[in-house]
C-alpha cells in the first residue's frame, strides 16, 4: 500500500484551498455532447436522441385527474371513456372524453391494482390486500365476481373465448374464470408472484413473475412453458411485437449471485414444466411499485426471440421500468421508467432515445389511445396524455459544473439547427456551493450567439440552462453540443507527505537486470547507470545500499499543474539550508550521505508549479521532515582479552560508536556458527556497551575469536583475535 501511495504522488482531488487571484496558464473546457452527457441534467419538455440531439419534446396535456395518493390502473374503453383505478382509498374513478374525473366505484381494499373490460363494456378490477376481482357493470354497480383467496391481483386480461384470466400472489398463480365467476388455477408457480399477463395470439398468454423474475408462455390447453429466466427479481411488464419478439422490463435486485450466473446459462430456450409452489420462495409480497420508495434500483430491458435467444437493450443501476407499449405502426418500443420519471424509445436498430421526462417520479403505465398515448405517473401522482405534435417550446438544465476551484468563465459555443422560426437561448448562473440555492447568481442575460463570452460572476460551480422555443409545430430547434471555457485561479500545490526510508534502502529501478538506485541524482561507479524511466514502485524491488538515503513524498495541485521540486538539507543547530536538488520532478529522490558529517539533519521539500505557469505568477509550498540522523561511522571494540582455561575461553572487551546506539553484537570460533551476545547490562541501547562472557571450546576449535558489531544505522564493526 505504502509502496502504491508513493507511485501516485500527483492526483487530483476536490478540496477547497485558499485562493489566490493569479490564474493557471491552461484552459479548461467543459463538453455536453452524448446522450449520456445530456441525461445528466433536467429536461422538461425536451428529447434526447440516440446520437445525442436535443429537440422539443411531444406535446403532453395534463388530465384534471383526482386527488388521490397514487395512481395504480388505467384502461380506456372502446368509446374513449377512461377508468382510472387509484390507492389507497380503492376507489375507481371515470374519465370523460373531455377529461373530467367523477366517482365511479368504490371497493372495500385499499388498491386497485388491475382493470380490464369484456366484449360487452363491463368493467372487471382487481384489489389488493385481500385480493378480490369486482365485476362493475355501471356507476355505483358492481359486486364481488370472483375471490381466490388470494392476497394481491395483480393484472387482468380476457382471453380470446371470453375468459378473464387473472394474476395472482403472494402464492404465486393464474386463474381462469368463466363469466359466471367461476374457475380454477392454470398456473401455479415456484415465484410468489405473477406479476404482468400479456396476449400473444392463438389463445395463448405470456406471464412475467416476481420473486425471480420468469417469463412463462401458457397456451389454451392450460400447458405451460418457461420462455426466459433472468437474473433480476421481477418481471414488471411485458410486449410483443407482429414478429413474435418478446420484449420484459425485469427489475430489483438481482436474485442470483455473480458466481451463481457464471455457473449457470443466463437465458433458458423455452422448455416444458410442470409448474408447483416452492416451500423456499421468499414470503414476502411487494408492495404496488408505485408505492415503493424513490430508491434506486437497478433495471433492464430484455428482448427474447420467438426461438428463445434472449438479448440485454437497455440497462441502468438507477431506474426502473414500470411500463411498456410497442407500436407496430412505428416499429419501436416505449417503456416507461422511475424514479426520474422518463419515456424512452428503442427503435428496430436497437437505438434508445428520451422521448419525454416528466414531474413524477415514476411512469407507471402506457396506454395507447390512436395517435396518442395516456401517461399514469405517481409521486406525485398525475394522469397526463400526449401526441405526435410537438410542443412549442422546452427547457434543459444542465448538470452543476465542479470546476474544483475559484474560476473565471471564458466563451461559449454550441452547435445546432435553428430552421426559420425556432430559437435557442442559453443562460448560466454560478456559486460557491454544489447545490444551487439563494447565494449563487441569477441567471445571466441569454446567450444567443455560437460563439460568446459567459457572463456569470467568477465562482467554483457553473450551471447552464437552454432555452428551446418554436413559432411553429412542425419544426423544432436542435442543440447537439455545448462547450464552455474556464480558467482556474492558481491554487498552491499541497505536499501531504514526507517520508523518509530507513538509512540505506532503496528502490532498484526495473528492469530488475539492470540495478540502478531509482531517484538518484546520479549514480556512482560501479553500481550501474540507466536512462530514467517512468515504471510504478510497485514493480520495484527494495534492497539495502550502504550509504543511501531515499526520501519519498505525495503532493497534489488543485489545479492539475505539473510540479517542479526543490530537495534542500539543513544540520541541526544550523540556520542555512543547502539545496541537494533543484528541478526535480520525481516523487522520490535518493542522495549519497558518505559526503555529509555525521549529524542530525532535516529534508526540505519545496513543490512550484512554475511548470504551468507563467514566471513571476507560480506558487510554492514547503514541508519538512522529521530528524534524519547520517551515521557512517563504524562501531569499534576495545579492551579486548581473550583467556583460555583448558576447554573454554572467557572474552571480554568493550564497543563504542561515534554517533549512534549499539543494536546488536555476535561472535564466531569456528567450526561453530555466529552466536548472539548481549551486554553486561542486558540491552543493547546505548553507544557504549561491555561485554563479558565465557564460551566452551571444542576439540577442534580454530584459535581465533571473531567479533562482529552492528549499530543503529547497520554501520557493521569486525575485530579479531587470536588465542
Amino acid at each position: 500500500m505504502r509502496m502504491n501511495r508513493i507511485r501516485k504522488a500527483i492526483f487530483i482531488i476536490g478540496i477547497v484551498g485558499l485562493v489566490s487571484s493569479l490564474e493557471a496558464v491552461v484552459p479548461r473546457k467543459w463538453e455536453l455532447r452524448t446522450k449520456d452527457d445530456f441525461l445528466k441534467g433536467k429536461l422538461d419538455g425536451i428529447s434526447v436522441s440516440f446520437e445525442g440531439v436535443l429537440s422539443l419534446a411531444p406535446k403532453e396535456d395534463k388530465l384534471e385527474g383526482p386527488a388521490e395518493d397514487f395512481y395504480l390502473s388505467f384502461l380506456l374503453g372502446k368509446d374513449g371513456i377512461g377508468y382510472l383505478g387509484t390507492g389507497h382509498g380503492g376507489k375507481i374513478y371515470r374519465i370523460g372524453k373531455d377529461g373530467k374525473a367523477e366517482l365511479y366505484y368504490q371497493v372495500q381494499e385499499m388498491d386497485i391494482t388491475c382493470l380490464a373490460m369484456d366484449a360487452k363494456g363491463v368493467l372487471f378490477a382487481g384489489t389488493s390486500p385481500n385480493g378480490k376481482v369486482y365485476k362493475i357493470s355501471g356507476k355505483d354497480q358492481g359486486e364481488s365476481f370472483f375471490n381466490p383467496e388470494e392476497k394481491y391481483i395483480w393484472d387482468l386480461a380476457f382471453s380470446d373465448d371470453g375468459f378473464l384470466m387473472v394474476a395472482v400472489g403472494e402464492a404465486g398463480g393464474i386463474y381462469k374464470i368463466n363469466l359466471q365467476g367461476e374457475g380454477q388455477r392454470v398456473l401455479k408457480a415456484e415465484e410468489n408472484h405473477i406479476l404482468c399477463l400479456q396476449k400473444s395470439g392463438g389463445g395463448d398468454f405470456l406471464a412475467g413473475s416476481g420473486g425471480v423474475g420468469v417469463v412463462y408462455r401458457l397456451n389454451a390447453e392450460g400447458r405451460t412453458t418457461v420462455l426466459f429466466e433472468s437474473s433480476f427479481e421481477e418481471i414488471k411488464s411485458l410486449a410483443l411485437d407482429a414478429d413474435g419478439n418478446i420484449y420484459a422490463a425485469c427489475g430489483g435486485t438481482p436474485s442470483r449471485t455473480k458466481k451463481e450466473e457464471a455457473a449457470e446459462p443466463p437465458v433458458r430456450i423455452s422448455t416444458d414444466v410442470t409448474v408447483t409452489a416452492s416451500a423456499s420462495a421468499p414470503s414476502g409480497a411487494p408492495m404496488p411499485t408505485a408505492l415503493l420508495s424513490s430508491g434506486k434500483e437497478p433495471g433492464a430491458l430484455i428482448r427474447v426471440r420467438p426461438d428463445g435467444i434472449a438479448k440485454k437493450l437497455w440497462e441502468s443501476e438507477d431506474e426502473l421500468i414500470y411500463s411498456l407499449l410497442w407500436k407496430e405502426g412505428e416499429k419501436r418500443l416505449l417503456f416507461g421508467t422511475g424514479n426520474k420519471g422518463r419515456i424512452y424509445t428503442i427503435d428496430s436498430d436497437e437505438k434508445v432515445s428520451l422521448l419525454i421526462q416528466g414531474s413524477s417520479e415514476q411512469v407507471y403505465a402506457l396506454e395507447p389511445a390512436d395517435t396518442k398515448i395516456y401517461v399514469l405517473a405517481d409521486n406525485p401522482s398525475r394522469l397526463t396524455v400526449f401526441s405526435s405534435e410537438q410542443r412549442s417550446s422546452g427547457e434543459y438544465i444542465s448538470d452543476v459544473l465542479n470546476a474544483r476551484t475559484i474560476s473565471s468563465w471564458g466563451r461559449m459555443e454550441f452547435d445546432g439547427q435553428l430552421p426559420a422560426g425556432a430559437t435557442i437561448q442559453i443562460q448560466t448562473r454560478s456559486g460557491n456551493s454544489f447545490e444551487p440555492n439563494s447565494m449563487w447568481s441569477d441567471w445571466s442575460p441569454p446567450i444567443q450567439k455560437r460563439d460568446e463570452q459567459i457572463l456569470s460572476p467568477k465562482a467554483r460551480y457553473l450551471q447552464l440552462k437552454v432555452l428551446f422555443r418554436t413559432q411553429s409545430g412542425n419544426v423544432s430547434p436542435w442543440l447537439q453540443r455545448v462547450a464552455l471555457f474556464y480558467l482556474q485561479a492558481n491554487i498552491a500545490p499541497l505536499i501531504q507527505k514526507l517520508d523518509l526510508l530507513a538509512p540505506n534502502e532503496v528502490y532498484l529501478k526495473p528492469p530488475d537486470q539492470e540495478e540502478v538506485v531509482w531517484g538518484a541524482e546520479e549514480s556512482p561507479a560501479g553500481r550501474g547507470q540507466s536512462q530514467r524511466e517512468d515504471r510504478s514502485l510497485h514493480m520495484a524491488k527494495k534492497v539495502e545500499r550502504q550509504g543511501f538515503q531515499t526520501v519519498t513524498w505525495e503532493a497534489t495541485d488543485e489545479n492539475d499543474d505539473r510540479l517542479l521540486y526543490t530537495i534542500s538539507i539543513r544540520k541541526d543547530g544550523e540556520n542555512t539550508w543547502r539545496a541537494v536538488k533543484d528541478g526535480w520532478r520525481d516523487s522520490l529522490f535518493v542522495f549519497d550521505t558518505l559526503s555529509y558529517p555525521d549529524g542530525v539533519y532535516f529534508i526540505k521539500l519545496g513543490a512550484s508549479d512554475l511548470d504551468s505557469n507563467p514566471p513571476g505568477s507560480e506558487l510554492r509550498s514547503e514541508k519538512t521532515s522529521s530528524p534524519l540522523v547520517i551515521d557512517n561511522s563504524l562501531p569499534v571494540v576495545k579492551s579486548f582479552t581473550a583467556a583460555r582455561d583448558r576447554n573454554s575461553l572467557e572474552v571480554a572487551f568493550q564497543v563504542e560508536d561515534s554517533f549512534s546506539a549499539i543494536q546488536g553484537v555476535e561472535y564466531l570460533i569456528r567450526p561453530g556458527e555466529w552466536r548472539v551476545i548481549f551486554p553486561a547490562d542486558g540491552v543493547c541501547d546505548s553507544r557504549v556497551e561491555s561485554f563479558k562472557f565465557r564460551v566452551p571450546l571444542p576439540s577442534n576449535a580454530e584459535y581465533l575469536v571473531t567479533v562482529r558489531v552492528t549499530d543503529r544505522h547497520h554501520n557493521i564493526g569486525v575485530y579479531r583475535q587470536t588465542f
